[in-house]
């Protein structure tokens, strides 16, 4: 049986949480419009207006090491800015971030979250053109890769380790169900189609302590890379793609691989 879609995020700022999407364009040599514009940059870590030198993502906030960000329910309104942030269902804050006192007010907010020390706050970063994708510091196309998930990978992994394994821990752009387990592997240096669109594996996608953390409870309860080792002998869960031809793809398309990729 054929691969098919059943997901499809987008995560307008880094870290924080997936805006589902009915459906994506995309284009050739681009991702997922809106995925990763903007981040909340330590102010340590060597991020300044302007720069277009990619950083590590140890320089921003980010579910690695700041897991309370993940009980926040996020969503930016890519049209008019606006962030919006809720609780357990109870709106928290309303910043418009294109106005300087949207920023302040959101940056405020995000120190008092991550309990950071007085007077210290995150730093908005958003540059033109760029994207902050853990992969931006390889190439300005790994910046732009969409990032895919099998979802059957995901459920042979829990079968494994006795546990439910949420896929989103691993924050992906496209989901996708249908394939044997890690078939995607062998997706790298070839072409497959997804709905109207045509992408190339470029990269397997190595986990990091960020798939620690449980995207419902805001916990780190589960050992992923590490599981990931001891079951498969790497830390690798999903793959990054780039766009060779662009399209529309929505939830329930197919994916077709070639034959001699499966």
């Amino acid at each position: 049986m054929p691969g098919h879609v059943t997901g499809l995020d987008v995560h307008p700022v880094k870290g924080l949480s997936a805006q589902p999407l009915d459906e994506v364009v995309l284009t050739a040599g681009h991702g997922f419009p809106h995925d990763r514009v903007l981040a909340l940059a330590r102010p340590e870590g060597g991020y300044t207006p302007g720069l277009r030198t990619p950083l590590p993502k140890d320089r921003f906030y980010m579910l690695a090491v700041d897991e309370r960000l993940a009980g926040l329910e996020t969503r930016l309104d890519t049209a008019t800015g606006v962030l919006r942030v809720s609780v357990r269902g109870h709106e928290v804050l309303a910043a418009d971030l294109g106005e300087p006192e949207g920023v302040a007010d959101a940056t405020a907010f995000f120190a008092r979250v991550l309990d950071l020390p007085e007077g210290t706050r995150p730093v908005l970063a958003r540059e033109e053109g760029r994207r902050f994708t853990d992969v931006s510091v390889s190439s300005d196309a790994m910046m732009n890769a969409v990032s895919l998930i099998n979802l059957a990978s995901v459920r042979d992994l829990g079968e494994r380790v006795g546990a439910e394994v949420d896929p989103r821990r691993f924050r992906a752009n496209l989901y996708v169900d249908g394939l044997a387990p890690f078939a995607e592997r062998d997706l790298v240096g070839r072409e497959f189609t997804v709905g109207g669109v045509r992408l190339r594996g470029v990269l397997r996608t190595k986990r990091c302590a960020a798939t620690e953390v449980d995207p419902a409870h805001a916990r780190r309860d589960l050992s992923v890379p590490r599981l990931l080792m001891a079951e498969y002998g790497h830390s690798e869960m999903g793959v990054y793609a780039e766009v060779v031809a662009g399209g529309t793809i929505r939830p329930g398309d197919t994916v077709t691989i070639p034959e001699e990729s499966r």
